[in-house]
C-alpha cells in the first residue's frame, strides 16, 4: 500500500483516540485491523488444535497455522518455512537456542555477547555458563551507544562457538554492523545469532543476506499479538539440535523406554503451540510486507531528528545513543538531570504522551552509562508530527516542573 500516514493510522482502532500519543512502541506496538481480523476469524471460524486432526475445523486450523509460518518465512527471507520455529516470544526463542545449541558445547567453549544486550540475551547465556562451564566474553559499547567492534578481535578467539548480539538496541536505537561480526565468526568456525526484536518492526529482514545462523524476534513488537515469537535457524543446524522442551506432537515414536523426535520445526514446538498468536503474527508479517518501507523509514528518521533536536535544546537532558539519525532507529532514551524517570513519564502522560521509563531490561548498559534508568520514546510507522508536537510540548512542561 502507498505510505499515507492518515490512512495508516486509521487502521489501528486504539489510536483513534486523538488525546493519545503512543510513543512506547519498543515495548509493545499496536495491532492493525488486518491482525485483529485474522485473530477474530480463527477464534470464530477455525478454532481447533493443529498437527494431527482430520476433521474440518482441524484442517482449517492447520492450514491457517502453517500459512502463518509461510508468511513469516517470506517476511524474513528464510530458505524454507521449516526453518521457522514458533515460540512464545524473543525471550523464549533465545532460551530455546541456549539450551538446545548449548548441549553441543563443552567447558571452556566461548560465547560472545555485548553490554548493549537486553536481559533476554544475557541471562540464558549466564545460565548456560553455570550448566556447561562455557565462558562468556562481552563486547563493550562506545560512548555513542554502539557495539565497539574495534574490540571484536579481542573477544572472538578459536574457542568461540557463538556470537549472540542485538540487531538494534532497545535503549540507544543503534543498528549493528553485522558484516564484521559474521566475518569474525566465520574465521573461527563460530555461529551468529541476532536478537531482532527491535529491528523487525521496521521492515522485512533478509536472514540469508545477513549471513547469520539464527534470528530471534517477538510478535507484539511487530504489530502482532503478545505471547508469540520466532526463532529462525539454518535447517542443517536445527536438524542437529536436540529439543528444548519435550511432550506431545513433537515426536516420531514413543515407547516406555525412549523416544525419537520429529524434524524441525515440530521438534521444537512441544505441546499445543500458540496457534492464534502465530496466525496473528502471520497476518502482521503480511501487513508489514505491503508497506512502502522507503517512505516509512524516511518518515521515522525525520520524526527521530525532530525529537533529538528538541532534546538537545535542554542542557539538563542527557541523551543515550547516537545524536544523529545515521545507522539508528527511532528509539530514543534520555535522562533529565535531577529528575526520577517515573516522575518525568507521569508528567508526559498528563499530555497523553505514552513513554517507557526504567532500565529497559538493560541494567549492565545502564551501569556502563552510570544511570539507574532513562525515559524512552520509540517510534512506529503510524506516528506523525502531532505525536512529536505533543511530546515536545509535554517535555517543556516536564523540564520546568522537575529540574
Amino acid at each position: 500500500m502507498p505510505f499515507d500516514i492518515s490512512r495508516l493510522k486509521a487502521q489501528f482502532p486504539l489510536l483513534q483516540d486523538e488525546q493519545l500519543h503512543y510513543l512506547d512502541n519498543a515495548a509493545t506496538a499496536q495491532m492493525p485491523d488486518a491482525v485483529l481480523e485474522a485473530l477474530r476469524r480463527f477464534e470464530t471460524t477455525q478454532r481447533a488444535n493443529v498437527h494431527s486432526g482430520v476433521h474440518r475445523l482441524a484442517r482449517k486450523a492447520i492450514e491457517a497455522y502453517e500459512g502463518a509460518r509461510n508468511s513469516v518465512a517470506r517476511f524474513i527471507n528464510a530458505r524454507s518455512s521449516s526453518e521457522v520455529i514458533f515460540t512464545y516470544g524473543a525471550t523464549s526463542a533465545i532460551n530455546l537456542l541456549a539450551q538446545s545449541f548449548g548441549e553441543s558445547l563443552d567447558e571452556g567453549d566461548e560465547i560472545v555477547i555485548s553490554r548493549l544486550e537486553h536481559h533476554s540475551n544475557i541471562l540464558p547465556w549466564q545460565k548456560l555458563r553455570k550448566q556447561r562451564g562455557v565462558t562468556l566474553k562481552v563486547l563493550p559499547v562506545t560512548a555513542e551507544g554502539r557495539l565497539d567492534l574495534d574490540h571484536l578481535g579481542d573477544c572472538v578467539t578459536p574457542r568461540c562457538r557463538l556470537i549472540a548480539v542485538t540487531h538494534c538496541s532497545n535503549v540507544t536505537g543503534a543498528l549493528t554492523d553485522v558484516g564484521p561480526i559474521v566475518a569474525a565468526a566465520r574465521a573461527v568456525g563460530a555461529k551468529v545469532m541476532l536478537d531482532g526484536a527491535q529491528h523487525v518492526p521496521h521492515g522485512p529482514v533478509d536472514v540469508q543476506g545477513l549471513g547469520v545462523d539464527f534470528y530471534a524476534f517477538s510478535g507484539h513488537k511487530m504489530f502482532g499479538p503478545t505471547g508469540i515469537g520466532v526463532l529462525w535457524g539454518r535447517h542443517d543446524l536445527l536438524q542437529a539440535m536436540p529439543p528444548f522442551m519435550v511432550g506431545g506432537q513433537m515426536i516420531e515414536q514413543v515407547t516406555m523406554e525412549d523416544a525419537s523426535f520429529a524434524p524441525p520445526p515440530r521438534r521444537f514446538e512441544a505441546g499445543t503451540p500458540p496457534i492464534a498468536g502465530a496466525i496473528g503474527l502471520g497476518a502482521a508479517a503480511q501487513w508489514l510486507e505491503e508497506l512502502d518501507w522507503a517512505a516509512a523509514a524516511a518518515q521515522e528518521l525525520r520524526l527521530t531528528e525532530r525529537i533529538l533536536n528538541g532534546l538537545s535544546d535542554h542542557r539538563t537532558i542527557r541523551l543515550l545513543g547516537p545524536n544523529g539519525v545515521q545507522q539508528r532507529r527511532g528509539v530514543i532514551s534520555f535522562n533529565l538531570k535531577g529528575a526520577d524517570t517515573k516522575d518525568l513519564c507521569r508528567v508526559m502522560d498528563e499530555y497523553g504522551v505514552a513513554l517507557r521509563c526504567g532500565h529497559h531490561c538493560a541494567q549492565p548498559l545502564m551501569t556502563a552509562f552510570g544511570l539507574p534508568g532513562t525515559a524512552r520514546a520509540s517510534l512506529a510507522p503510524y506516528n506523525d508530527d502531532a505525536d512529536v508536537d505533543a511530546f515536545l510540548n509535554a517535555l517543556e512542561d516536564a523540564v520546568r516542573r522537575l529540574r
